[in-house]
Formats: C-alpha cells, sequence, structure tokens
C-alpha cells in the first residue's frame, strides 16, 4: 500500500502553533491589569482562536509552487494575520521590539517566497490602517480606468494624487522622523514602499494603453497590457520581503516570477540558479555593517550639534565630524538594505538572468545598494549605486517623464525628482534641504566632469577625479546632517557651524559652469564626422 505524500510543516506553520500556545496558555498569567493595555488593542472574541488553525492549514493546502498559490498564500496569510492581532491578542513591547529586529530573517528562513507579515508587521499596522484600506481603494481606481479608456490619464493621475496626498498626509500625523531619529518604527516605512508600487502599477497600466512607438524603452519593458486581478495587485503590494525595506521592483517582474515566465522560465541554460550562497554573503554583509555601526554611533552622537563642546571645536574638526556622523548613519541603511537584499535573493525575484558566457553563469542579483561606490564614486553616480531600486524608479517616473521630447534634461528636472523624494520621505525641514542640496550637489558634480572630460592630458583627468571625489566627500557628508537632524534649528545650526561651505561650493560650481564651457572632447568631433 503506498503511503501518502506529506509535506512537513513550514517554520512558519510552526511558529503560529508556538504562537497560540503564548497567547492562551503562558500570556494570561503574565498579563498586566486591564488599565495598562494598549490604548488600541480590541476586545478579544472567539473567532480569533480559528484564524492559527486557518493560517496551518494554508500550509497544507497549497504545496505547489504554482501562481496562484504564491499569490493566494502571500495575500490571504496577510489578512489573517491582520485579523487575528486586530481581534485583541495582547503583545508585550519587548516582544514586538524582537520580532520587529528579526522581522526580514524570519522572512529569509521561511520556505515559501510569498510568506506572512508575523507578529511585528501585524501588530505596527494596528496603528494604521491604511495599508490595506489604502491599495483596495486605489485598485478601485484602477479598475475604473480600464472602463473608461478614452479618458487615459485621467483616474492615472487621480490617483496618483491620492495616493501622494495620504502618504504626505501621514507624515504629518504621525511626524515619524523624530521615532527613527532614536531609534523607533512605525508602519510609515512601509506605506512608503507601498507607494511607489502602487503609482508605478497605474502608470504601467496607463502606458499599455497608449501607442508603443511613443514610449521610451523603459515604459515598453514595463508596461501591463491587461489589468491585474485583485489578487495579483494585493500580492504585489504584500509580498513580504521587500515590505518594510523595499526594494521596489515593478508589477511586471512579479507577475512573470509567480508565472516562471521570462528570465525565471526554465530553459537550455538551466533553472534558476541557487539563490543560499547570494543569500548567506549578504547576511554576512548585514552583520558586518550592524558592527560597524553599533561601534561608530556611541562615538559620534548627533546631539553633539547643539552641544557647547561641538562649538568648541576648530573649522576642521567640525568638517570632519560631520563627514564621521554621515559616514556612521550610512551603516545603519546598509544593515536594513543587505537585510531586506538578503530576503528577496532567497524569494527567487532577486535573480537577473544569464550571461552570455559559456558556460552561461547567472547575472546576479537585483542589489539596493554599492558600498564602495556610495563611499569612493563622484556626486553624478551616487544615484546609480545608493538604494539603486528607488533612484531607477525616481528616474523611470519622475525625471524621464518631465522631459520634453526633443529637448535634453535639466536643473530642473533634477530638482523636481529630489523634491519628489524628499517629500516622499517626509515633510521635515532637513528633508527638503538635504534633497535640494542634493540636486545642487550633483548639477555641480557634473560640472567638474564636464572639464574632466574636455581635459587634454591623462594628468589634469585624474587631477580632476580626485577633485570631484574630494567634492562629493565634503557635500554628501554636509548636507547628510539635515537628513539625520531633521528640525531646521539643528541643521542650520550644523550647516552655520562650516560657514555653509557645502550649500556655497555647488552653488559656485554651478555658476562657473555657465561661464567657463569646456570645448567638446576631441573623440565626440571624431565620431559626430563618421
Amino acid at each position: 500500500m503506498e503511503s501518502m505524500a506529506y509535506r512537513s510543516p513550514s517554520p512558519f506553520s510552526v511558529l503560529a502553533l508556538l504562537h497560540r500556545y503564548y497567547t492562551r496558555q503562558l500570556l494570561p498569567s503574565l498579563r498586566p491589569c486591564r488599565s495598562h493595555r494598549p490604548p488600541l488593542v480590541r476586545r478579544r472574541h472567539r473567532g480569533d482562536s480559528l484564524v492559527p488553525f486557518l493560517w496551518v492549514l494554508i500550509e497544507f493546502a497549497f504545496p505547489g509552487a504554482d501562481a496562484f498559490r504564491l499569490r493566494f498564500h502571500g495575500a490571504l496569510s496577510e489578512v489573517l494575520w491582520y485579523y487575528y492581532f486586530l481581534s485583541g491578542v495582547w503583545i508585550p513591547h519587548w516582544m514586538v521590539r524582537l520580532d520587529f529586529l528579526f522581522f526580514e530573517l524570519f522572512a529569509i528562513f521561511g520556505s515559501e517566497p510569498c510568506s506572512c507579515f508575523k507578529h511585528a508587521s501585524a501588530f505596527l499596522l494596528v496603528e494604521v490602517t491604511e495599508p490595506l484600506a489604502l491599495p483596495v481603494d486605489i485598485y478601485l481606481q484602477f479598475s475604473s480606468s480600464a472602463l473608461e479608456q478614452r479618458f487615459e490619464g485621467l483616474f492615472t493621475n487621480a490617483f496618483i494624487h491620492l495616493n501622494s496626498d495620504s502618504v504626505a498626509l501621514l507624515h504629518v500625523y504621525y511626524m515619524s522622523g523624530d521615532a527613527w531619529k532614536e531609534g523607533g518604527i512605525d508602519a510609515t516605512g512601509a506605506l512608503m514602499v507601498i507607494t511607489l508600487k502602487i503609482i508605478s502599477s497605474a502608470i504601467n497600466y496607463n502606458d499599455g494603453l497608449l501607442k508603443e512607438e511613443d514610449l521610451r524603452e523603459a515604459q515598453k519593458k514595463n508596461r501591463l497590457l491587461k489589468l491585474p486581478s485583485l489578487l495579483e495587485y494585493f500580492g504585489y503590494c504584500l509580498c513580504c520581503g521587500s515590505h518594510f525595506a523595499g526594494p521596489v521592483y515593478e508589477m511586471k517582474d512579479y507577475l512573470e516570477w509567480t508565472e516562471r515566465k521570462g528570465i525565471w522560465q526554465p530553459t537550455e541554460k538551466g533553472l534558476t540558479p541557487s539563490p543560499y550562497w547570494a543569500t548567506f554573503r549578504a547576511l554576512v554583509q548585514a552583520a558586518l555593517c550592524m558592527g560597524l555601526y553599533l561601534y561608530l554611533v556611541p562615538h559620534f552622537p548627533l546631539s553633539r550639534f547643539t552641544e557647547p563642546v561641538y562649538q568648541e571645536y576648530g573649522f576642521w574638526k567640525r568638517l570632519s565630524y560631520q563627514y564621521m556622523s554621515g559616514f556612521t548613519a550610512r551603516w545603519k541603511y546598509y544593515f536594513i538594505w543587505s537585510i531586506s537584499e538578503a530576503s528577496i535573493i532567497i524569494s527567487g525575484l532577486g535573480f537577473s538572468g544569464w550571461t552570455d558566457s559559456n558556460p552561461p553563469k547567472p547575472d546576479g542579483t537585483v542589489p539596493k545598494m554599492l558600498i564602495l561606490g556610495v563611499e569612493l564614486l563622484s556626486a553624478v553616480q551616487i544615484p546609480l549605486v545608493w538604494n539603486i531600486q528607488v533612484s531607477t524608479w525616481l528616474r523611470h517616473y519622475v525625471y524621464e517623464r518631465l522631459i520634453q521630447k526633443g529637448k535634453k534634461p535639466g536643473f530642473f528636472q533634477l530638482l523636481a525628482t529630489q523634491t519628489v523624494s524628499a517629500v516622499w520621505h517626509g515633510l521635515y525641514p532637513g528633508y527638503i534641504i538635504f534633497f535640494v542640496q542634493s540636486a545642487t550637489m550633483i548639477a555641480g558634480s557634473r560640472v567638474l566632469y564636464r572639464w574632466q572630460q574636455a581635459s587634454q592630458t591623462s594628468l589634469v583627468k585624474r587631477l580632476f577625479d580626485l577633485l570631484n571625489f574630494a567634492y562629493t566627500l565634503l557635500v554628501l557628508n554636509y548636507s547628510s546632517v539635515g537628513f539625520m537632524v531633521l528640525s531646521l534649528h539643528e541643521t542650520l545650526t550644523a550647516y552655520g557651524s562650516v560657514y555653509y561651505i557645502g550649500t556655497i561650493l555647488p552653488i559656485v560650481l554651478i555658476l562657473l559652469g555657465k561661464i567657463i564651457k569646456p570645448a567638446r572632447p576631441a573623440r565626440s568631433k571624431a565620431r559626430k564626422d563618421q
């Protein structure tokens, strides 16, 4: 007699059962009095006892790796966990902090590409109903654009404004930057990621209604020719691995991944390569980044910018302290992005195709940042290596769409793109000042780059290369102080302590670039003659 096929439960199934035991058996003996409960927790009712059972049932009921299972498991498990924690389960603060710290690690060690949010995300999203309500509202408008194709851009533009305004209002209501500065966190970061996903989905669907000859290459690649189903839409918006810190990816890539099409389709070159070694490297990188951050941050606290001891420093020591503060803060982001990158790699979504070598090799994964590139490249190249997926999103959906046909991009497109990025991050003065500063920083770096390209000797080119590097080092870390301290008073105090050198220098370079216009390189002229 043949034995029945049995699939062992994933770690998430065991986690759900353990958590049910914790909340039903262990927690009542530890629960404080009713007056100390969190104010937003609702009264428990009998229905929530079925939720862990239903969640485990999903694990066993869909053993296949087909597209429906991936999307269904990813979307429905989210809803069940929302329901579970909205029903009134009390969670101690220490457990929330630990769960949130290891949230991405849980996602990494899961057996499925689309796994559930688990404790931390569900508990934090109790405070904000928009992560579930906002996609539904947007999807209704998303669907209406299919019914009214004669008003192609009307509904797209309307809901883009609605989505952007909703995130801006949440930034005002929660003012999350103060909590982030002190090491806290809330659901606003997840909403920022969802915002980019929703807007790109709408624009790509609208591009699918336009003529192909009117589109750029990126638009042709990412456009959606049919309206995604509600399941596809929710699966894309709530896919766990990238929900809290990115990376942002295109809906078309997500759909091809779930359906095993495109670069994920098995070919003569082989199946998608094993992601475990790349995941391990990302985790090691994350551990190193966090270790370095924890070592540096006590030595360079942000509070020192307003302390009398900082004012006693000389000019060069103040400037070096600003550099070390920016250098220290970046390792926190390197850690977060390395963890989220690992979760995308192990899911298989990070695979970017095969090379043309013989034998063929994997083309790598989609990175969020290149640490050495950020620390060593010039300002004009930083958007190519810092938070790569968001920078790509800004280029495709803001920068390129502001360029008129037949014209070259200028400072206006750059400034508008950086302003959009500032509003997306939050409405603190420090964010606005930093991103406006970054626009002038990049424009100044372009002037140095043009002068470098016009140079005839290799020695002069190397000198300009070194000058551009030093310029980037100075202005980037000077500007990043505003991104870290956020308040207008602290930002201006820090900038004024070094005589606004990082603000004045880019403006001077931009003005000099208008006056001293370098000749075109001889190589470009030769190509033009050919």
